[in-house]
C-alpha cells in the first residue's frame, strides 16, 4: 500500500470535494428560495418516512444522516416544534426516542423533493449522459462500501437491522 497518493488521486479527491460542496450549496440555495427548510431536514424526513408508520429510533436516524448526534437532537427538537415529526419513548428501550412523521411532515417532504429532485436533474441529470451517471453511481458505491468497511460494516438501515419499537 502506498503512503503517498498519486497526483491524479489528489486531483480526483479535490474535484470530488469541490463538486460535492458546490452541488449541495446550490440545492440549499434552491430550497431557501422556495421558502423551505435546509437539506438536513429533508434527510431526516426521508429516513423517518422510509421507516413507515412506526417511525424510527433517533439513534438509527443518526447513523443515516451526516450530522453530529447533538446537532441531530437539536434539529429534531426544531422539527418537532414545527409539527413535522413527533417524538415519543420507545417501549423496548427506555433510553431511546422514537421519531414519527406527521401529515405535515409528509407534505413538507414532498414539497422539498420537488425542489431537490429538480436540482438533481439540473445539476447531474442534464450535464451527464446516462452512461456517465451509471459510472458515477458505481464509483460512489465503491467509495461508500470502502468507507462502510472502515466503520465496521454497513449501516443499520441499509441492512434491514434498524431497531423499531
Amino acid at each position: 500500500m502506498k503512503n503517498k497518493p498519486e497526483k491524479h488521486t489528489v486531483l480526483a479527491w479535490a474535484r470530488l470535494l469541490k463538486a460535492s460542496a458546490g452541488l449541495l450549496a446550490e440545492v440549499e440555495k434552491a430550497l431557501k428560495q422556495a421558502g423551505l427548510p435546509p437539506l438536513n431536514w429533508y434527510d431526516v424526513l426521508l429516513e423517518v418516512s422510509r421507516a413507515g408508520p412506526t417511525g424510527l429510533r433517533q439513534s438509527d436516524i443518526a447513523r443515516e444522516v451526516l450530522l453530529p448526534k447533538h446537532n441531530l437532537s437539536r434539529l429534531i427538537d426544531r422539527m418537532e416544534n414545527q409539527g413535522v415529526v413527533t417524538r415519543s419513548g420507545c417501549d423496548s428501550d427506555g433510553r431511546a426516542k422514537q421519531v414519527c412523521l406527521t401529515d405535515i411532515g409528509e407534505t413538507l417532504l414532498r414539497k422539498m423533493w420537488q425542489v431537490y429532485g429538480a436540482e438533481i436533474q439540473t445539476r447531474l441529470g442534464e450535464p451527464l449522459s446516462d452512461a456517465q451517471q451509471h459510472a458515477l453511481a458505481e464509483i460512489a458505491g465503491i467509495l461508500l462500501d470502502q468507507e462502510s468497511r472502515h466503520r465496521g460494516g454497513k449501516s443499520a438501515l441499509k441492512t434491514g437491522m434498524a431497531h423499531r419499537c
